[in-house]
């Protein structure tokens, strides 16, 4: 049944993964004299060839450049919603929350900050017209807190934020973890209701283990940046848990220093899956790409016909537009071909 539900899809997905830079050609655009090389060596390569083209000079600097690769995100996004079908677009409908609250949080610091929008939504207005729950164009356009909380009025997100802006002390911060919780505990519950079993088994293994290291980070970061008391600690948590042990997530939370809750750490299925992986104090987020790297590839690699050919081809498609964006940044500010790659592994 999942070879004939999928074998159209994973072809198509197959075809686009294809076009994904491989890592010689990181290497050759690492070594570019400058960020108009780089932009013409990406108009070569078919998945930005259109995007990219005449590009001018004027345009080259980085919020640009981050919107001409989302859309390539959102393009390939809407290639693939064509291509499914019904129980697909069903998971598509969800993934797209992803999208939507990254919008959302892209435009609440613009007006928190009271920064000029450098956000320009209008070449990606048909797409949010045909998926987005609220209207992401003239929630762009809100000049002030106030604006932007009466453009939520009826979406999911009104009654979540206007508590935040009624209290009077709500920071970006507070408003970026309630719309992270709200998707995290939205994608987790709503599952259960359009994926087989089977399907919710391959996805946890992803979208699970993806919680449980977002959760050693915050802790990780509480701890070596903001020396948070655990009570707080817990407060900023996922309340979601995969592979990770409610006593584990203590033990790390209350440890009393880095070196204790490195210590626990080393203790979880995270820390103790690959003895090679921990040192004795490992960068947690490079860690954290590692691991979710591993995972995904294996996923995909061992359900083709499923759920998880799709959710793999968006995560390593971001992966690519993260690595695209740190290699033209590494160019503009002259770091050499070495430095910049060896940021990108940090990916």
């Amino acid at each position: 049944m999942s070879l004939l539900t999928y074998s159209g899809i994973t072809t198509k997905v197959r075809a686009m993964q294809s076009h994904l830079l491989s890592e010689e050609q990181f290497q050759t655009m690492a070594g570019l004299e400058d960020v108009r090389s780089a932009a013409d060596f990406l108009k070569q390569q078919p998945a930005y060839a259109d995007i990219f083209t005449d590009l001018d000079d004027t345009r080259l600097h980085r919020g640009f450049i981050e919107q001409l690769l989302t859309r390539s995100e959102y393009r390939d996004f809407a290639k693939l919603y064509r291509f499914s079908s019904l129980s697909q677009r069903k998971f598509l409908d969800l993934y797209f929350l992803h999208y939507e609250i990254d919008i959302i949080k892209q435009i609440l610091r613009n007006v928190i900050s009271s920064r000029k929008a450098d956000l320009n939504l209008s070449m990606f207005q048909e797409f949010f017209e045909r998926h987005a729950s609220v209207d992401l164009i003239a929630l762009s356009q809100s000049a002030d807190l106030a604006e932007f909380t009466t453009r939520l009025e009826g979406s999911v997100y009104e009654g979540l934020l206007t508590r935040l802006s009624d209290s009077g002390e709500a920071t970006l911060f507070d408003y970026e973890m309630a719309l992270d919780l709200y998707y995290f505990k939205t994608i987790w519950r709503t599952k259960k209701k359009i994926l087989s079993k089977a399907e919710q088994s391959i996805l946890n293994e992803c979208f699970g283990c993806r919680l449980d290291l977002l959760n050693v980070q915050w802790i990780y970061r509480s701890k070596k940046y903001y020396h948070l008391p655990a009570a707080d600690i817990y407060g900023l948590l996922i309340p979601v848990s995969y592979r990770l042990r409610s006593e584990q997530i203590r033990q790390m939370a209350e440890a009393a220093s880095l070196d204790d809750f490195y210590a626990a750490l080393k203790d979880t299925y995270y820390g103790g899956t690959d003895p090679a992986r921990l040192e004795a104090q490992p960068d947690v987020e490079l860690l954290y790409h590692q691991i979710l790297n591993q995972i995904y590839a294996k996923t995909s690699r061992k359900h083709p016909y499923s759920i998880a050919i799709l959710d793999s081809y968006f995560y390593f498609k971001e992966l690519e537009m993260r690595k695209i964006v740190t290699t033209i940044e590494g160019i503009r500010y002259g770091l050499g071909a070495g430095e910049i790659l060896a940021l990108i592994k940090k990916q």
